[in-house]
């Protein structure tokens, strides 16, 4: 039986965001470490190589798929309450030792982490997607932008079929990898993990690409929505906070920041769990900062009325929330608050159209998808 490495080597194609150099070198655009690979080596995601001066990329596999609630990516001004079928391959460009995706994202690096691929091709995906109700497919799971080409190429088929297109991601992108994206991408969550670089150094990463991501993904007009997971004695200080929320209210106070709850995980098992005041602190700050929607996540039901939509002007609420449920739904069909008129930013269907689950689930039909692994 092939090796999960052997397997991730074969089932490649030529990638797209890359140039060629001298001596049979490339180098590859997918993330920020922008990596000049030698001929038989990785880049640093360990799942994009150089053979013979060609860079091959991941391509017609998948790590997993859930059916997940879109408030679950989190996704909070698109589409409230729709299902969204979740789609990962493996490798990662960072080295987060909290990792809650670990088992795919760090596959070929830990031999603890092991999640054995699925065959599967972008048709197959899609009709799977649509044969479970989604309205949106998401690249998650692993760090999409070192998958881009195979995500692109899911995403072409699910444009067809109608479907809405998100990517959930770390953020250290290029604007090699934007700009190719852009097309394809309706709505981008970026993990915002600190606002010190010698934090993201410890994750293997640099401050500045994903800062510089977050301004062009709002430039785009692609709908964006930031994500930071609140680590005590990590990125927990008023300075940080406060450096981070003016930094995206800089960019636009509309951009919905949710500041959520760590917990012991993968490698990280030394820090406390983040408390209910940890948040509440953490939003507070957001909000001095200029920041209209900020969110508390993790801890439902013990952060007030921080998981609900308000109207910016007159305080309506518009969307109320406990964890992933939608319990009520106030917006016109135009996306608008019923009390004053105040436009809500985001992506809204004509109706609120309930919702299909609450809670994560394996899709019914993962059956038809085959191990790679278990083949002879």
């Amino acid at each position: 039986m092939p090796t999960l490495r052997e397997v991730v080597d074969e089932k490649v194609r030529e990638g797209d965001l890359y140039e060629k150099l001298d001596r049979n070198r490339v180098r590859c655009y997918a993330c920020g470490h922008c990596c000049p690979i030698p001929d038989g080596q990785p880049g640093v995601c360990k799942v994009r190589y150089n053979r013979g001066g060609t860079l091959y990329v991941p391509w017609g596999y998948v790590g997993g798929v859930q059916c997940d609630p879109i408030e679950k990516k989190p996704f909070f001004h698109a589409y409230p309450g729709s299902l969204a079928y979740s789609f990962g391959m493996l490798g990662c460009d960072l080295h987060c030792g909290y990792c809650q995706n670990w088992v795919t994202s760090q596959a070929l690096r830990d031999p603890n982490a092991v999640s054995p691929p699925l065959e599967v091709t972008p048709e197959a995906l899609v009709r799977d997607a649509l044969a479970q109700g989604a309205k949106v497919l998401v690249s998650t799971y692993n760090e999409p932008l070192i998958t881009s080409e195979w995500a692109i190429a899911v995403f072409k088929e699910a444009r067809a079929a109608g479907l809405i297109t998100g990517f959930v991601s770390n953020g250290n992108g290029t604007p090699q990898a934007l700009e190719y994206l852009r097309p394809w991408v309706d709505l981008y969550k970026v993990d915002l993990k600190s606002f010190n670089d010698r934090h993201y150094h410890d994750l293997c990463g640099r401050i500045g690409r994903t800062l510089d991501t977050i301004r062009r993904l709002h430039d785009m007009g692609l709908w964006l929505e930031i994500v930071t997971l609140l680590i005590p004695g990590f990125n927990d200080s008023d300075d940080e906070l406060r450096g981070l929320t003016e930094f995206l209210a800089g960019i636009s106070p509309d951009i919905p920041w949710h500041v959520t709850a760590f917990h012991k995980d993968y490698k990280m098992t030394s820090p406390e769990d983040t408390t209910p005041r940890d948040l509440l602190r953490a939003t507070k700050i957001g909000k001095e900062a200029g920041l209209r929607y900020v969110y508390a996540g993790n801890l439902p039901g013990l952060v007030g009325d921080l998981e609900n939509t308000h109207c910016h002007h007159c305080g309506e609420t518009l969307i109320k929330r406990h964890s992933y449920l939608i319990e009520d739904y106030h917006l016109t069909s135009e996306g608008c608050c019923p009390r004053c008129g105040t436009v809500l930013p985001g992506r809204w269907a004509p109706k609120f159209d309930g919702q299909i689950a609450a809670v994560p689930f394996l899709p019914h039909r993962a059956s038809r998808l085959v191990t790679i692994l278990g083949q002879q």
